[in-house]
């Protein structure tokens, strides 16, 4: 039976729906959840947007979480009907996950709201804009200790409060979505992009991400 929302209201709270996990049993925010439907062809399919037609079926978002739900037939009996998951289903997650992480990026670029590279974040971190951190994945722990310095530095001096540092995206896929080469350093500046940029970012580091195979690490 599908759950119906429920709204957390109160003084100064703003209204949450609320989905069941198919594979704990419990319920929470949406934000931590990810949203699956069938296909016409019963095919278990991603819906990161949560916008695809059909009962959504919910899973708590890590790819532990999708993994079980996939093995352990969780899909066919929350939707009381046969269920086809495809074996690299946990792997496609990450992937769109991955891609809406860069692409939303790619639009706080595009409105200004990005610095991106070693000398421009450190500036960024000067003049205290910063919402955010974003460090590569693969990028050399000489060049990310340096940024954590100089921010520890704006902490110190009141410019800046607390900024969390992100590192969901390799080096390639910030390049990608900043359209340059690799990209190891950025800095989300404070505005009306940090609170999408932010929730795309964190949504896939909760999820939990493949390591790639051992390679030089980008500089």
């Amino acid at each position: 039976m599908k759950k119906p929302d429920r709204a957390l209201n109160g003084p100064g709270r703003s209204e949450v729906s609320e989905r069941r996990c198919i594979v704990l049993g419990e319920s929470g925010g949406k934000e931590g959840l990810i949203r699956f439907v069938l296909d016409p062809e019963g095919r278990v399919v991603p819906d990161l947007a949560e916008k695809l037609p059909g009962r959504g079926l919910w899973v708590t978002g890590t790819r532990e979480m999708v993994e079980k739900a996939a093995a352990k037939g969780h899909f066919a009996r929350a939707a009381k009907a046969p269920a086809v998951t495809d074996r690299g289903l946990a792997d496609l997650v990450e992937r769109l996950m991955a891609r809406r992480a860069a692409d939303a990026l790619g639009l706080a670029r595009k409105a200004g709201s990005l610095e991106a590279g070693f000398e421009k974040v450190l500036k960024a971190l000067d003049k205290g804009r910063v919402a955010a951190l974003i460090e590569a994945r693969d990028g050399a722990e000489d060049g990310r200790r340096k940024i954590e310095q100089r921010l520890r530095v704006a902490k110190e001096q009141g410019i800046l409060g607390d900024v969390p540092v992100l590192m969901p995206l390799w080096a390639d896929e910030m390049g990608l979505a900043l359209g340059r080469g690799n990209v190891i350093h950025a800095a989300l500046i404070q505005g009306r992009m940090q609170a999408k940029v932010m929730a795309d970012l964190a949504r896939l580091a909760r999820y939990g991400r493949k390591d790639r195979p051992e390679k030089a690490h980008a500089m």
